[in-house]
């Protein structure tokens, strides 16, 4: 599984589209498309457009929060909230061979994921991002340490976690270090495509 993932940004579909374009142009080989607060049929053709963007430059596609829009555009996967639909809805829907994400902030909720068996665990707030309109608690570094040195305790697998929300490129060396497997980066990707391949370098 690709240790970087972009998360969209934009407020209207050329701006959606361009950005993923860049970040495939620099190199990304995940993208999640993510469009909040779009009207349904400019998202759909967002998603329709973006896999098409990603299958021609062999990028996985996932779509946030949308399962049925997922199914639609035959996306590599979705990735889900905590308030959004279930885990098992998305896997009944879209089928074992699809990757399904899921966001957490807490333990529990890491603990939750896992039972859900989710393919990767997005965790965070890493720190105050602008992204986001309802923020759960920052965990900042120490949070994530923290969680991490918990599930060692209990003796349980590290699942897949990406670190999210304010994520940069000098964040990559500790999150690594602290055990966290990968990251999804929005607003560094979006204002310079072009540091992509130091993110790569950064988590060989």
């Amino acid at each position: 599984m690709e240790k970087l993932q972009y998360i969209s940004q934009g407020f209207t579909i050329e701006d959606q589209e361009l950005n993923i374009r860049k970040a495939i142009d620099n190199g990304i080989k995940w993208i999640q498309v993510r469009w909040k607060n779009a009207p349904e049929n400019e998202l759909i053709k967002l998603c329709e457009i973006s896999k098409k963007i990603c299958s021609d430059n062999q990028t996985f596609c996932i779509i946030n929060d949308h399962i049925h829009i997922a199914k639609m555009v035959d996306a590599d996967g979705v990735h889900l909230g905590l308030k959004d639909e279930k885990i098992a809805a998305a896997r009944q829907i879209l089928g074992k061979h699809k990757i399904i994400g899921g966001t957490a902030n807490t333990l529990e909720d890491i603990l939750q994921r896992i039972d859900e068996k989710c393919d990767y665990i997005g965790l965070g707030p890493l720190r105050f991002t602008s992204t986001k309109e309802q923020l759960s608690p920052i965990l900042g570094f120490e949070g994530y340490e923290k969680i991490i040195e918990e599930l060692k305790s209990k003796s349980l697998e590290i699942p897949k976690i990406f670190a999210i929300g304010g994520v940069v490129l000098k964040d990559i060396e500790l999150l690594q270090q602290i055990g966290i497997y990968g990251a999804a980066v929005s607003s560094q990707i979006t204002n310079q495509p072009s540091i992509i391949n130091k993110f790569k370098i950064a988590m060989q």
